[in-house]
């Protein structure tokens, strides 16, 4: 299954928001708070990516959320990578 530009662009919406309202402190505030159902929320945009690609997008977005400024721009890169070339 081929993932289209806008389902990656969804998915860096939803992992910025994701990162918007993360703050470290949740995870005592809250105790149903899991990090992971943010990533699968940010996951949802992109049903049908392959295994491998899916896992390396999880870990990049779960470490996006949790410090933007150090790692947004592996997602990026990430997504540039697996989204299909410009059509031109």
């Amino acid at each position: 299954m081929t993932i289209s530009q806008e389902q990656f662009d969804d998915l860096l919406s939803r992992a910025a928001l994701a990162a918007l309202f993360y703050y470290p402190e949740i995870v005592v505030d809250d105790d149903d708070y899991r990090i992971q159902h943010d990533v699968d929320y940010c996951m949802e945009s992109v049903l049908g990516i392959t295994t491998e690609a899916g896992e390396r997008l999880r870990v990049t977005i779960g470490r996006t959320i949790a410090n933007p400024t150090a790692h947004r721009a592996d997602l990026v890169a990430l997504v540039i990578e697996l989204a299909p070339p410009p059509i031109d």
